[in-house]
């Protein structure tokens, strides 16, 4: 963030429309500031490099290069560059797991209310991450579709960590979690920051997706 502490925000979008009216839409909030617009992925990431944003609010569907590559190119950059959330109009499962394997914080749909794409931005920006109500059913629903993953123990966690992160991978919130193993808030969000170290992690999002690459997780039905 900049001195003021506003959020400081690249759009990526090829529709004109869709930046103006974010543009229109983020000027009326005070904490939120746009440094710039791009039409598509080469832009996003170009721009970003010059403009330092704290989020790119990245379109998948463009031109010359897409979102999802462009988000891989971006979260590249490591913990210092730029957060990325996706917001588009495309929900289907193929593109929520490649924009999170991207390394995307976030993935909300354009028919979201206004002040929920606003406080995506924040929460991507604070460091969290966020998937849009119902994405995370599509997710689910996406490995439930390939081969099973066999459980394994990975040696560099702990019986406690795996614990955790098989509830992480669940949906459960840091309260949740501490009530179903009986345990404080505090010492879960110790395991969540270990296991995000521990298996080079960018945000939450990533350690959903490693519960259900390492077999953790059964998605239902």
């Amino acid at each position: 963030m900049n001195g003021s502490g506003n959020v400081r925000v690249l759009l990526a979008d090829d529709q004109p429309l869709v930046r103006s009216g974010l543009r229109v839409l983020m000027a009326d909030t005070p904490d939120l500031e746009v440094v710039g617009e791009a039409a598509n992925g080469a832009e996003a990431v170009r721009m970003s490099a010059e403009l330092a944003p704290d989020v790119v609010v990245m379109d998948i569907r463009m031109p010359e290069m897409d979102g999802i590559e462009a988000t891989r190119r971006l979260t590249a950059a490591g913990p210092d560059g730029a957060r990325v959330l996706i917001l588009t109009t495309f929900d289907e499962d193929e593109h929520v797991y490649g924009a999170l394997r991207a390394g995307a914080s976030g993935f909300a749909v354009k028919d979201m209310a206004l002040d929920d794409i606003l406080a995506a931005v924040r929460v991507v920006a604070a460091g969290d991450a966020l998937i849009a109500p119902g994405v995370t059913r599509r997710l689910i629903a996406d490995f439930a579709a390939g081969p099973a993953a066999a459980p394994e123990r990975v040696p560099a966690i702990t019986g406690r960590e795996q614990e955790v992160l098989t509830l992480v991978g669940r949906g459960r919130s840091n309260g949740e979690i501490a009530q179903d193993l009986f345990i404080t808030v505090a010492t879960t969000k110790s395991h969540v920051a270990r296991l995000l170290t521990k298996l080079d992690a960018r945000d939450r999002v990533q350690l959903v997706i490693k519960a259900y690459e390492m077999g953790l997780v059964t998605p239902p039905g």
